[in-house]
């Protein structure tokens, strides 16, 4: 495997070691400049087009009183004079004008008001460095409010989700204990050669492996620390019903894969996109979706499912290795080798490692997230009341409800992946004797990324408080909420950020070797086989790319592709969700199941 890797090294390393000695000299500029680059040509536009939001669905914040303070201990005041709570009721505006260098963010919560929020623009919020007191005195002079729209595509996945879970009868419910046994072969049969590259475990593994990751960890912290703990309720809600969309998009992609002669397996949305649509006289508009799908997802790969795990991953590493702080970019050459030198061997090496990352890294995890809870165990109800308590305020009017809820939806979906097709690729490798057979296992993702690892991670965040305070509001503001992660077990046990940077690295790489393969199987559908070597180079280059750029850009970015998929992948779905509902039963009948 190793020698096939080295004509990737020679075309790369070149591009990568030519940025470390300017590195050394002026790093800082350098790095800011791409970043400030990549905001603004790549995930700006992409906003406009991707994240439309439902017109008529606006509903105000009501954010009251406003309070007016002086300004006389902050001098050379330049910028914007707004400073509001995050779907908080608190609001203050200064007499004169705010510097961006003079401010640090402190979340507001529980309508302290010595505790603000500056509102600024996107592009400002990351160069926040500096702090400042704000003056005692402070006295209101009116109300004000803000508003908030519910996007198109979180409430395309919503409802999405809802269609399946009904279609196929709570099929997460009914077949949920199948689904247990046919991942521990209780069912498998010695003497059916079913074709496939893979097993139902290492098909599971491989998808869990790239939904099981930085989501799980980053993700929930920052759904917490901007959506505080109700955004918990509505990611385990999305993850519950986002089991019946996982069935279906992986039932699917096992229906429509193509064996090649050499064994190969072919398979993915873009396939039950593009195949399954021919089928209902719907030939180009099915290849348009999977144009759209596979284009959607070559992106995704480069940004949740490359950089994102990168920047987030570094943001904590950085809490034990301080020295990765000022040359982050040796961080970024280190995984780009070590992604290289898997992802070369395609999905048997990758589904060969997988199996025996994932159950480590998630045992890993679990048992810091336990040990952690042991301690504060008499604090768990508490925690939980307030979990869904916060789900259903309206302390800040129903633009505020709506806030938790998109958060809380976002974070699931880029979590789990349910919905976007993603999965379908991995199992569809897997070797089967029915294709609902692969899409009743794959079900068991949302339940096991979702429902248990972000769960014990939000319960971690909120007993330990981590998230109110505000020694830990920079990781919010700048999105990176590994290092929130990091800090709530450090409050309980000081050596155990060193176990979550085990981990973290752990979850940061196999899912960057999965998504490795949904992205070149794509771009293998777009251009065909002959060009698999050029997407492995682009891949390793947004590995590099992923150790400069600040989280907030690579947050966005990761969004907009991951969740842009979800709109070709469910309308797919919807329309052959007939063809699905049949096979289900039909796999049913044979195993004498009720349905």
């Amino acid at each position: 495997m190793s020698s096939r890797l080295f004509p990737l090294i020679a075309i790369i390393l070149p591009f990568l070691l030519s940025f470390s000695a300017q590195a050394e000299e002026d790093s800082y500029d350098w790095q800011k400049q791409i970043d400030s680059f990549f905001g603004k040509y790549a995930v700006q536009p992409l906003v406009s087009f991707l994240f439309w939001e439902i017109p008529g669905t606006e509903h105000k914040i009501n954010i009251s009183p406003v309070f007016e303070f002086s300004s006389e201990n902050l001098k050379n005041l330049t910028g914007k004079n707004y400073i509001r709570g995050l779907y908080s009721p608190v609001v203050a505006k200064s007499k004169s004008k705010l510097s961006i260098q003079s401010i640090e963010f402190i979340a507001q919560r529980y309508q302290k008001t010595d505790n603000l929020l500056i509102e600024l623009p996107y592009s400002s919020r990351d160069e926040l460095v500096a702090s400042f007191i704000l003056p005692r005195k402070i006295k209101t002079v009116g109300e004000t409010f803000d508003l908030q729209s519910f996007p198109l595509v979180v409430a395309w996945l919503l409802a999405g989700a809802l269609f399946f879970t009904l279609k196929m009868r709570f099929i997460n419910l009914r077949l949920f204990r199948h689904a247990i046994e046919l991942v521990c072969g209780k069912h498998d049969n010695p003497s059916n050669r079913a074709k496939g590259e893979v097993t139902h475990f290492q098909a599971l593994t491989t998808a869990l492996s790239a939904t099981v990751g930085l989501g799980n960890i980053a993700g929930v912290a920052i759904a917490i620390g901007t959506g505080g703990p109700g955004a918990t309720f509505w990611m385990i809600l999305v993850g519950f019903l986002g089991m019946s969309s996982k069935f279906t998009e992986c039932l699917l992609g096992q229906k429509y894969r193509k064996i090649r002669k050499d064994g190969k397996i072919m398979g993915g949305a873009m396939h039950y996109l593009s195949d399954g649509l021919r089928d209902l006289n719907l030939k180009h508009f099915g290849g348009f979706l999977a144009g759209l799908f596979c284009i959607l997802c070559v992106g995704a790969s480069f940004g949740g499912g490359n950089a994102f795990q990168v920047v987030q991953s570094l943001d904590l590493i950085k809490t034990v290795v301080p020295s990765l702080g000022s040359m982050p970019w040796v961080y970024g050459l280190i995984m780009t080798c070590l992604v290289g030198l898997v992802i070369v061997g395609g999905i048997k090496s990758i589904a060969s490692v997988a199996s025996r990352v994932v159950p480590a890294m998630c045992g890993i995890y679990l048992l810091a997230c336990v040990t952690i809870l042991l301690f504060h165990f008499s604090d768990i109800p508490a925690a939980v009341a307030l979990i869904f308590k916060s789900a259903f305020t309206l302390d800040a009017g129903i633009g505020g409800f709506l806030g938790i809820l998109i958060i809380g939806v976002k974070r699931a979906v880029f979590s789990n992946e349910a919905g976007i097709g993603s999965a379908a690729i991995a199992h569809s490798a897997a070797k089967v004797s029915h294709p609902a057979e692969e899409g009743i296992v794959a079900l068991l993702e949302p339940f096991i990324d979702t429902i248990v690892v972000c769960s014990m991670t939000a319960l971690v965040i909120i007993i330990t408080g981590a998230y109110l305070d505000p020694a830990n509001q920079q990781f919010i503001i700048n999105d990176q909420g590994g290092a929130l992660t990091s800090a709530a077990m450090g409050s309980v046990i000081p050596w155990f950020p060193y176990i979550l940077s085990v981990a973290v690295f752990l979850f940061a790489f196999s899912t960057m070797i999965s998504w490795s393969y949904y992205g070149e199987r794509c771009w293998v559908w777009l251009f065909g086989d002959k060009s698999s070597l050029s997407y492995k180079i682009l891949f390793m280059g947004f590995t590099f790319l992923g150790s400069i750029i600040t989280a907030k850009n690579i947050l966005t970015f990761s969004d907009l592709m991951i969740l842009g998929m979800a709109f070709p992948n469910i309308l797919g779905m919807i329309l052959l969700s007939g063809k699905v509902k049949r096979s289900l039963f039909e796999y049913c009948k044979s195993k004498s199941l009720q349905i």
